[in-house]
């Protein structure tokens, strides 16, 4: 329990790092796409920590973590071409191929095979039309605030879907409780997140 609690405790934490790294990606996302070197190395400069420390809380290893934030960055360079920079985040796309990837890798060292509807998540078309706005320091400090108030055990559901891609059935063996309990749940934390900054995109 201890374990999920400082997963919980890293939610807002991630949610920040986006924030203060969002901004100007317009020229970064042109600069992949004619394949100029230094854009790989700005690409990781500017998002490589946020999706390390995301795959990191996953699969709690750092080699196996330097691994996938490799195949993560490899997969955002040569999809750049399907990346429209001026109306997409592209710090909400690198981490979440970067959740995607680390939830799958920890999901088949488990034995428990690949994430259902995880693997659409790393299509750029998803993310066209973020508004900026919601990755701003000031959306980030309403979302956190939010965040603080759910109770331990809507944390700790939250915990075990956004970095364990845990099923509603696995959740519910992993803390003992009904279904429907974990259901309500994860719906009450999500709605309380939402009306934090009506129109974000949480999870």
């Amino acid at each position: 329990m201890r374990f999920l609690t400082l997963l919980a405790a890293g939610l807002p934490y991630l949610l920040m790092q986006v924030a203060l790294r969002s901004g100007g990606d317009a020229d970064l996302v042109r600069r992949m796409k004619a394949r100029q070197p230094k854009a790989m190395s700005d690409l990781y400069s500017k998002y490589g920590q946020a999706a390390y420390s995301i795959i990191f809380r996953i699969v709690r290893g750092a080699s196996a973590a330097e691994d996938l934030l490799h195949e993560t960055l490899l997969h955002v360079w040569n999809r750049a071409a399907s990346f429209d920079g001026e109306r997409a985040s592209l710090g909400a796309w690198v981490l979440t191929i970067a959740r995607a990837r680390a939830i799958d890798c920890l999901r088949a060292a488990e034995g428990r095979g690949v994430a259902k509807g995880l693997e659409h998540l790393e299509n750029a078309d998803l993310f066209h039309g973020i508004d900026p706005e919601h990755l701003s320091s000031d959306a980030t400090k309403r979302v956190r605030q939010a965040f603080a108030k759910l109770s331990e055990k809507q944390k700790l559901a939250l915990a075990l879907a956004y970095f364990e891609g845990a099923s509603e059935a696995e959740m519910a063996d992993k803390l003992k409780q009904p279904v429907a309990t974990i259901r309500e749940w994860t719906h009450d934390a999500l709605e309380g997140l939402r009306s934090a900054h009506e129109g974000a995109k949480f999870v």
